[in-house]
Order: C-alpha cells, then sequence, then structure tokens
C-alpha cells in the first residue's frame, strides 16, 4: 500500500515474512531435524521415529553423518527462522518534495545498528536505474543513482517481480522525482 500525495510518497518494503520463507524453513527445519532423530536412532539402536526403520543403519558411518547434517540444517533453518522473527530487509522509501528529502529505512538483524537509516538530497539524484536480466534465474531490480554515492537499490534484489511491474515503478519514480531513467 503506497501512500502517495503530491508532495510526499511513502512506499512500503516487505521483508523477509514471505510465503516462501516460511515454506522453506519448515522445510528445512522437518528435514534436518528427521536427519538428527534417525541417526540418534541408530546410535541408540531403536526408533524414535515411528515411521522410519533406523535397524540398517550403522552409527559409525552413516549415523555421524546423519547427525552432522541434522545439526547443519538446524542451523541454517533457526536463521531463516530469525530473519523472518526479525523482519529482516523491511522499511520503507519516503519521498519528500516539500523538504527536497529522499529516507530509506529498513530493519536489520538487532545489534547496534539494527535500524539501517539513509537520508539523501533529492537534487543529489541523478537518474532512475533498471537492471533487467533475463535467463534461467532472472534479475530486476531498481536503483537511485546519486552523486558521488554507489546505486542505491530502490527493490529487492531476490524478488521475482515481472518486467511490467518493474518498468511501471521505475516510470512512477522517475515522474516523481523528475528525472531520467536508464536501463542495463
Amino acid at each position: 500500500m503506497n501512500r502517495r500525495s503530491k508532495w510526499l510518497w511513502i512506499e512500503p518494503i516487505t521483508g523477509s515474512r514471505k510465503r516462501s520463507n516460511f515454506f522453506w524453513a519448515c522445510i528445512l527445519f522437518l528435514g534436518s531435524l528427521g536427519f538428527f532423530l534417525v541417526g540418534i536412532s541408530s546410535y541408540f539402536g531403536e526408533n524414535l521415529i515411528p515411521l522410519l526403520s533406523s535397524q540398517q543403519i550403522l552409527f559409525v558411518p552413516q549415523g555421524i553423518v546423519m547427525c552432522f547434517y541434522g545439526i547443519a540444517g538446524l542451523f541454517i533453518s533457526s536463521y531463516l527462522w530469525c530473519t523472518i522473527l526479525f523482519n529482516v530487509g523491511s522499511g520503507y522509501n519516503k519521498f519528500d518534495k516539500k523538504k527536497g528529502i529522499v529516507c530509506l529505512f529498513r530493519w536489520g538483524f538487532p545489534e547496534i545498528n539494527r535500524r539501517i537509516f539513509s537520508r539523501f538530497l533529492m537534487k543529489d539524484i541523478q537518474m532512475i536505474k533498471m537492471e533487467i536480466k533475463e535467463g534461467i534465474s532472472p534479475r530486476r531490480v531498481l536503483y537511485m543513482e546519486i552523486k558521488g554515492r554507489q546505486d542505491i537499490p530502490l527493490t529487492r534484489t531476490g524478488d521475482n517481480v515481472n518486467l511490467r511491474e518493474i518498468e511501471q515503478k521505475a516510470a512512477e519514480s522517475a515522474r516523481f522525482l523528475r528525472v531520467s531513467i536508464e536501463g542495463f
């Protein structure tokens, strides 16, 4: 939901609380928990998971490896759950014509720099850039070029946005900021 008036435009940015992240975090957690429990079952010689028989799995070569992969998967899934819990990457883009300021805000991991806040003058914005790469894994990102600074992404790099949406967003941003558009 964009909030937009003649002088102010606030664009919310979704973070890591997406369905796909929930799906992969659940799949990874359950799979790694299964690996870990089968490895532990082979150590004790009893089936901790009723559906899976661990009688044919020896602990020394296979059980240790399954425990290792289970523990590694649990660490990775805990990282995914932390990014979902803290909603890393969410925030907003705020364009204020009256004050002549652009503010970009994003949430990070909890630490000293949890809040990532950048402020720029509108007169320093040179153009809006679109990076479009087609192929097996297409990449469509919108950047803002600012004098004396690196290009700043306005959209998430991992979002799979179709070409029409990214072009419309670029045109809308360039129209509001009164700058040109460049595609590369």
